[in-house]
């Protein structure tokens, strides 16, 4: 159920004087109004938007008649990449279902998604590919499990940045203290005078998300024990 504040992925359809029309992924019809296009004065709004271009949304209100209304200006560069992402890493997993099921994709895919997203449900296939013969033969999970197994996917990659400091006169051993836990898929880079950026990288966007954000407690949690500042960029 589509809430206040999701971000959604859209297509536009048309552009109507002052209102942009869009569907969102989920089917149901939304609309951008000129001043939640981008921010300033808007001379054209093809500038911005054109019919068929798929973009990301945040939404302001479902209002009591069911009317989405939407926002693009308020999406951050972070916030669009990350919902892309996602989106490319459902299509492919679709796309390895057709390749086998063929005309018996639908079904599977209506079923699979009451659950999860399809991405997220053929992730089974690593630790329990029995999962998927629910909703089809057992050659066909077999083999849609061979093809995830085999196939070397992309890393996802999360950006968070934030301020740490501290005043104090060992202020500098404190924050590289507090920041040395960091390994693996975990990366903490110096950007300028207090300001920092976390990466987080992994197959699963789920995962990395989950991460990222319990790195960012654990990094805020010290922070107000040893009374340094702390703040992440919105």
């Amino acid at each position: 159920m589509i809430k206040e504040y999701d971000l959604v992925l859209c297509v536009v359809e048309k552009i109507e004087r002052t209102s942009v029309f869009v569907k969102l992924e989920t089917g149901e019809q939304g609309t951008i109004v000129v001043s939640e296009i981008a921010p300033g004065r808007i001379r054209n709004l093809r500038d911005y938007v054109i019919p068929g271009k798929r973009i990301v949304c945040k939404v302001l209100k479902v209002d009591s008649y069911g009317n989405i209304h939407l926002s693009l200006r308020r999406v951050s560069q972070k916030e669009a990449k990350e919902v892309l992402e996602r989106y490319e890493l459902e299509r492919n997993a679709i796309s390895i279902l057709k390749t086998v099921l063929k005309e018996k994709i639908e079904p599977a895919i209506e079923e699979i998604k009451k659950q999860s997203s399809v991405y997220e449900f053929l992730q089974n296939c690593k630790s329990s590919p029995e999962a998927l013969e629910k909703y089809m033969q057992k050659e066909d999970a077999d083999r849609i499990c061979r093809i995830i197994n085999e196939k070397k996917e992309k890393q996802v990659e999360i950006k968070k940045e934030f301020k740490f400091s501290s005043k104090k006169p060992d202020g500098i051993k404190i924050i590289k203290s507090t920041l040395d836990f960091c390994r693996g898929n975990c990366e903490i880079s110096y950007l300028a005078a207090g300001r920092y950026v976390l990466k987080m990288k992994s197959q699963d966007y789920k995962k990395a998300n989950q991460e990222i954000n319990s790195a960012i407690e654990k990094i805020e949690k010290a922070a107000k024990e040893k009374k340094a500042d702390f703040e992440v960029k919105k």
